[in-house]
């Protein structure tokens, strides 16, 4: 069995939450760090994720990394994405709604 740290980067519009931490997270782009064991067969590898860490970018260049379940960070990210939709499909209707001349 061996190890892996893959890195992304996940992008938030607002603010955001994450749950087991009390304070809201500013909007932007945050990093993510995921360690994985991979366990090796004959004929395939399986991954099994093991830890996830965001980092967190502050406001006034501050920086901070912060274990997180990677199921609460997906909901986050879902929650985002669904919000972002939500008011694109507002803006939309609004703007393609006929005038009343």
């Amino acid at each position: 069995m061996s190890s892996r740290t893959t890195s992304s980067v996940v992008a938030f519009l607002p603010p955001f939450v994450v749950a087991g931490y009390m304070d809201e997270l500013p909007a932007g782009n945050c990093g993510v760090l995921a360690d994985d064991d991979v366990m090796l067969s004959h004929s395939s590898a399986v991954n099994r994720q093991t830890a996830t860490f965001l980092l967190i970018n502050w406001p006034a260049g501050k920086s901070k990394l912060r274990a997180v379940d990677h199921r609460d960070l997906e909901l986050a990210v879902a929650q985002d994405h669904a919000n972002a939709t939500t008011n694109v499909v507002k803006n939309s209707a609004a703007a393609l709604s006929p005038s009343e001349d």
